[in-house]
């Protein structure tokens, strides 16, 4: 018998800028045309049907004036698209239309775009080049930073997918003002989730400036987009691919994943966070580990911000407790929270383990509680 030892050691360096700012549309067109992604000119412009004709058209045509080939790649708005069927539809697509591994991904849209397109980036010619064009609170919030893509399928959210790192963000403000009342309220979830992970003095700026961030007061835009990067990437470039720390990014999300989709979406994905973020307080206080008074005061930031902090009625609660066994956090079969001890910190059960044991009986109490 012989043996082959196969020596894959090797450092990658995955770093990448974000970018804040109004109107970065000229600026990503500049930084692709000038190497970014090296020698690439092909161009595969993914969007939704909401965005294509506020943002992704313009870049397209841009594109094409430069010389380049390009392609609009669109998926119907609204995240029962994330799918692995639209990923495979857009890949064969791709593929009619020439492109290989010369090519790199532009994603112009909010989480589901860049989540689907950086998942397709990700595994297309075994890996192309990405970037990320945030059009929303809630994607410059969350899922156009960190690396993690998926899609959803009918039995569970986020579980089909991978970490893969774009080669820039680029977070536009202006495009915010394009968003209708209920998509602004929704990203206000993840800010208040972030908040309640890791900054309470960001936490206190929020309870004090609710009605100019939902006004879309300039600055208070800046401080909100630059607070989430900075917490978020804290988290992440300490744990890259949620070996232990970058669970507490999940906080909110056991209930809010599973009544996003128990709902058949129609909570929005951050209203979905804000109920689980809800549950995930009360949890925290019947464990004797948050203080009542700071998951009241949790509650009531939602509230200030027009979110939910209740079950809506027409969820059924056994339908959900099952649905929550399709988290990822799940070991064993059992369940796991991740719980904040107070406004600011999460609460750790073990070295690099945030991931609290709740048992099937815990949890219901928790979600009747808000119901």
């Amino acid at each position: 018998m012989e043996k082959f030892q196969v020596s894959l050691k090797k450092v990658v360096d995955d770093s990448y800028e974000i970018c804040i700012g109004e109107q970065l549309a000229d600026q990503m067109i500049n930084d692709l045309m000038s190497g970014l992604v090296g020698n690439v000119k092909k161009f595969a412009v993914i969007t939704d049907s909401t965005v294509k004709p506020l943002y992704a058209d313009p870049v397209w045509e841009c594109f094409r004036e430069l010389g380049c080939q390009s392609d609009l790649f669109v998926i119907p708005a609204g995240e029962e698209h994330k799918t692995r069927e639209e990923k495979a539809r857009i890949e064969d697509e791709m593929l009619e239309k020439g492109y290989r591994r010369d090519c790199c991904v532009v994603a112009i849209g909010g989480g589901v775009v860049t989540d689907l397109a950086g998942f397709l980036a990700g595994t297309f010619a075994r890996g192309v080049p990405f970037v990320n064009y945030a059009t929303t609170l809630l994607s410059a919030a969350d899922a156009s930073i960190g690396g993690k893509t998926a899609v959803d399928t009918p039995l569970a959210t986020n579980l089909i997918g991978l970490f893969y790192q774009p080669k820039k963000v680029y977070i536009d403000l202006d495009a915010w003002k394009t968003l209708p009342k209920r998509q602004v309220i929704s990203g206000m979830a993840e800010t208040i989730k972030h908040a309640c992970l890791a900054d309470r003095e960001f936490f206190c700026y929020l309870e004090e400036n609710m009605e100019k961030i939902l006004a879309l007061d300039p600055e208070c835009c800046h401080e909100i987009a630059k607070n989430n990067c900075r917490i978020k990437y804290e988290v992440v470039m300490q744990d890259e691919r949620e070996s232990g720390l970058r669970e507490v990014l999940n906080l909110g999300h056991t209930v809010g994943r599973a009544v996003e989709t128990v709902s058949d979406y129609q909570l929005m994905h951050g209203e979905a966070v804000a109920i689980g973020l809800a549950a995930a307080c009360v949890l925290s206080v019947q464990a004797g580990i948050l203080p009542a008074e700071e998951a009241k005061r949790v509650c009531l930031l939602l509230e200030k911000a027009g979110l939910p902090v209740t079950v809506p009625s027409y969820v059924d609660t056994d339908v959900l407790l099952k649905k929550l066994y399709t988290d990822k956090k799940v070991r064993d079969g059992r369940l796991r929270f991740v719980l904040p001890e107070q406004i600011g910190r999460i609460h750790q059960v073990a070295d690099n383990d945030f991931g609290f044991p709740v048992t099937e009986e815990q949890a219901k109490s928790a979600i009747l509680a808000i119901s």
